[in-house]
């Protein structure tokens, strides 16, 4: 049954700014209101607050790190692949070669699916085509078995929609995008050398062919359930589902080694796989092919090919303007090695002692939540010491990894290339390396993140905590600052992502990573419950022009009431002022955003927008309200019985 909530969320807008909120009506108001009330969004960026501003210190400091080496004012980082990284940026700053090439570097590729002449011809091709830097209409990954987290499995899914996320489809924006799309794949196309008339009927079929798709895979909401990905079947009735296709062929002559079986991550879409990839949708496959790649690939050609390509990600996102040429540089080098890059920035910018500083706090957070688990009042023994066994296990990954991934040494790049022949190249090589990960055993070493990311995570198949250097900076964490504020913010951080381990996915992931129950089902049942309060608190709150949907971000609702529980612990035990910590608590979320971006966040993000995230977890803390003497009458009042506790 669905709870009613007296003001969930607190009174006011929190995207409005407000300077006479009071931090007993709405904190996140009461914190950020003068600063919200001044913020100016960059025009090429979509949003600006803490996180964006963070990113852009970031950004800001390598990118000076990398002219200054590419000039030469700076010698070369010992650091194995970094002269790599600067090569690519060269390349990528190069406009007035990019400008002279124009469409020439995607001629070859091009006229290699413009050439194909049926579905026959396809699927003769379809193995190279997946080499190469196409989109087909269906995806495989490779990863660790989920109920076998030591070796790696074949994952298989289906292809990404043109419009964010498939609940974009029904919205009143739906046509207007599409129409942008539309308009800007015909251009592009046109640029690349192809006529008018055919242009049109590439992409008339290609949307034919989206609006199919758009009605079989899965959505947002559907992709946040981790447990639902996991579907084994058979290789023989996996081929089975095939008719037209000729999938055997294209396996065999893809994969280093042949499977038992493979892991459907939507079976709806394999369910519908027959009715999407045969002879007679040919045209509309072909044409669907052409619009993913030029869109995909006009980022690495001339400025024009970029202006071009820019209308659609501006209609989604509303920035005004798009990045200037040489933030696109270094965009492109830090993404085509971003291990590499973090790695120079930990080995920069984080020092031993700040390591030392935030590893001691995470084991303060670690003890915090094992005593909280030892006095949870609903959990049986048997539950609690399988949790604790979980939490125990847990493999902390700080700053920046040690080694970097082999994967970096086999990247090459060839400064007489053009840059989208250098990104075609190494795309290649990403591929092959990913499938022979099949031979091999799962690396639990390897980081998900890069050390020059403000960031963190868990992972639940590898049971491991990651927080990148990036993030281990004011207002989140400065040695220097109060432990108030740094449990109010890098301490709640640190208890979000080990409330990873124990949210609604999490959960149902032992502590080698491996899908299983460890629960009671008396347990199990209990802590579902919770977790449905905590999507009625959140289902439906209205955020600028977008209500949020609760079942789409419960995992990251989870995370941030049980990471601000434990570090109002653990700020407690240290001695650490509350008001402090819930302050900085409520300005590590301070955002404001462009309208069409919250639409798109809404639609297509786990998380929920940055400011809803702040006032409901506080509301939930019985600590808040004796901090700021908050009474029944205020606007941040929630009903003792209508706190969420879960962990």
């Amino acid at each position: 049954m669905r709870r009613f909530y007296a003001v969930r969320g607190g009174a006011g807008d929190v995207a409005e700014p407000d300077v006479n909120a009071k931090p007993q009506d709405n904190l996140y108001l009461a914190v950020n209101s003068e600063w919200l009330s001044k913020a100016e969004i960059p025009a090429d960026r979509t949003s600006t607050g803490v996180n964006s501003e963070l990113d852009i210190k970031i950004e800001n400091r390598v990118m000076k790190d990398f002219a200054d080496v590419a000039a030469g004012k700076e010698k070369m980082p010992e650091i194995k692949d970094f002269d790599k990284a600067i090569a690519l940026y060269k390349i990528a700053k190069n406009f007035e070669k990019r400008d002279a090439e124009e469409a020439h570097p995607i001629q070859n590729d091009l006229q290699k699916l413009l050439s194909l002449t049926d579905f026959a011809d396809f699927g003769k091709k379809a193995k190279d085509l997946y080499m190469g830097p196409y989109i087909l209409p269906f995806v495989y990954g490779v990863d660790a078995d989920m109920k076998n987290t030591d070796v790696n499995v074949l994952y298989f899914g289906g292809p990404s929609t043109f419009l964010p996320d498939t609940t974009t489809y029904k919205t009143d924006d739906a046509k207007k995008l599409l129409d942008i799309l539309q308009d800007q794949s015909i251009n592009l196309l046109m640029m690349a050398g192809i006529g008018k008339t055919e242009a049109r009927v590439y992409v008339d079929n290609a949307l034919a062919f989206d609006a199919k798709v758009a009605k079989v895979v899965k959505s947002t909401e559907e992709w946040a359930d981790d447990a639902a990905i996991y579907n084994p079947v058979s290789y023989d009735k996996f081929i089975a589902k095939f008719k037209s296709f000729n999938m055997a062929q294209f396996l065999d002559d893809l994969l280093p080694e042949k499977q038992k079986r493979v892991i459907v991550m939507e079976p709806r879409f394999l369910d519908h796989a027959e009715e999407l990839i045969n002879a007679e949708n040919f045209d509309e496959i072909k044409g669907w092919m052409l619009v993913k790649y030029i869109n995909s690939v006009a980022k690495y050609l001339s400025q024009k090919f970029r202006e071009a390509a820019f209308p659609f990600n501006q209609a989604i996102t509303g920035a005004p303007e798009m990045p200037s040429q040489i933030k696109q540089a270094y965009r492109i080098a830090n993404s085509a090695f971003d291990e590499v890059v973090g790695i120079f920035y930990g080995k920069k910018y984080f020092g031993e002692k700040a390591k030392r500083d935030v590893e001691d706090m995470i084991h303060n957070m670690l003890k915090v939540y094992e005593e909280r688990i030892n006095h949870n009042t609903w959990l049986s023994d048997e539950t609690k010491k399988k949790a604790i066994v979980k939490l125990n296990a847990l493999v902390l990954k700080i700053g920046y990894p040690e080694k970097i991934e082999k994967i970096f040494d086999l990247l090459q790049v060839d400064p007489e290339k053009s840059l989208y022949e250098n990104e075609a190249a190494m795309d290649k090589v990403r591929t092959e390396y990913e499938l022979e990960k099949l031979t091999k055993p799962v690396d639990r070493s390897v980081w998900l993140m890069p050390g020059n990311l403000n960031n963190a995570c868990y992972d639940p198949q590898r049971n491991d905590l990651t927080f990148p250097a990036g993030i281990l900076q004011k207002p989140f964490y400065d040695i220097d600052q109060s432990r108030g504020a740094n449990y109010g913010g890098i301490g709640a951080t640190i208890g979000h992502e080990v409330s990873h381990a124990f949210d609604n996915n999490g959960a149902k992931f032992d502590e080698n990573g491996n899908m299983n129950n460890w629960w009671t089902k008396q347990d199990f049942a209990e802590f579902n419950k919770r977790v449905g309060q905590m999507i009625d608190i959140f289902d439906g709150l209205q955020y600028g022009p977008a209500k949020i949907n609760g079942k789409q971000v419960v995992s990251e609702n989870i995370a941030d009431l049980a990471g601000l529980a434990c570090a109002v612990q653990a700020g407690k035990n240290d001695g650490a002022d509350l008001k402090d910590l819930f302050e900085n608590y409520a300005r590590s979320w301070m955002e404001k955003q462009r309208p069409e971006a919250i639409k798109t966040e809404v639609q297509t993000d786990v998380h929920a927008p940055q400011p809803t995230r702040v006032n409901i977890p506080v509301q939930c803390q019985d600590e808040f309200y004796d901090a700021f003497g908050v009474k029944k009458d205020d606007g941040m009042w929630l009903d003792p019985e209508d706190r969420i506790v879960i962990w």
